[in-house]
């Protein structure tokens, strides 16, 4: 159980907005689209089991300073054969919300796609990129890197 909670909270990369977050709203220009990054700490705050393999996450993403620049909510399938999870994201953010999905392992780093959103996120493309930051898993360092 312990390992599926690391799992979730590092997953976390699919939160959003903080560490020195940039929330830059899309270009209305015909040009190419613009990559934008958030960078962000994902602190987890409450976690619901649903089965044994299946749960959500709520944390809060923080700046640098600490101050809370959004919130995300994770759904979380776990394979306990593969010590696997498939995650669902959304978060938000004062500029709007951002989807995700990503896969997570035992590995420290999880790798996700950036899959549309709302308001400046809305038709955004990327990926992310979150790794945990301490034993518990319940900080998580994440980046999300996004076109629109």
């Amino acid at each position: 159980m312990k390992h599926r909670i690391t799992v979730a909270a590092i997953a976390a990369a699919t939160a959003l907005a903080g560490a020195g977050a940039l929330v830059v709203p899309a270009s209305a220009s015909t040009s190419a689209p613009k990559s934008h990054t958030l960078t962000f700490t994902s602190v987890q705050e409450a976690v619901h089991n649903y089965t044994a393999t299946t749960s959500s996450q709520q944390d809060k993403d923080v700046n640098r300073a600490g101050k809370v620049v959004g919130y995300d909510l994770l759904y979380i399938v776990f394979n306990p054969k593969k010590e696997t999870a498939k995650l669902n994201f959304t978060a938000v953010t004062g500029s709007g919300f951002v989807y995700g999905v990503a896969s997570a392992s035992a590995s420290p780093v999880i790798h996700g796609t950036v899959t549309g959103g709302t308001g400046a996120f809305k038709g955004a493309t990327g990926t992310i990129l979150a790794r945990n930051l301490n034993p518990s898993g319940s900080k998580t360092a994440v980046t999300i890197t996004y076109h629109v």
